[in-house]
């Protein structure tokens, strides 16, 4: 491996800002496309959590949301990484 495919590679492990927002919006198209196929794939039925009936449904659709949730708090972060200063402080820069 010379040079050039290390710095590829490394290139690969820290994406831009613009290639991460694309990959944060296919992950979410990803996400709505699973949702879908789950709901019309997963039967109709009810079962009992705590004594209360919950639709078969929703189960997968709480873990899709969560799974989403996270992608989503993610994005911000990194966002925020980006543009932060660093230091996680709330101390102007110029103090």
């Amino acid at each position: 491996m010379n040079g050039r495919d290390s710095d590829r590679m490394k290139e690969g492990l820290h994406s831009t800002g613009q290639d991460l927002d694309r990959k944060y919006w296919v992950a979410l198209v990803l996400y709505a496309a699973l949702a879908a196929l789950a709901w019309f794939t997963v039967g109709e039925g009810t079962i009992l959590v705590h004594g209360r009936p919950v639709e078969l449904r929703m189960l997968p659709m709480i873990i899709i949301g969560g799974m989403a949730l996270r992608t989503v708090l993610a994005c911000y972060a990194e966002k925020i990484r980006r543009n932060g200063d660093g230091g996680g402080g709330s101390t102007p820069k110029s103090l």
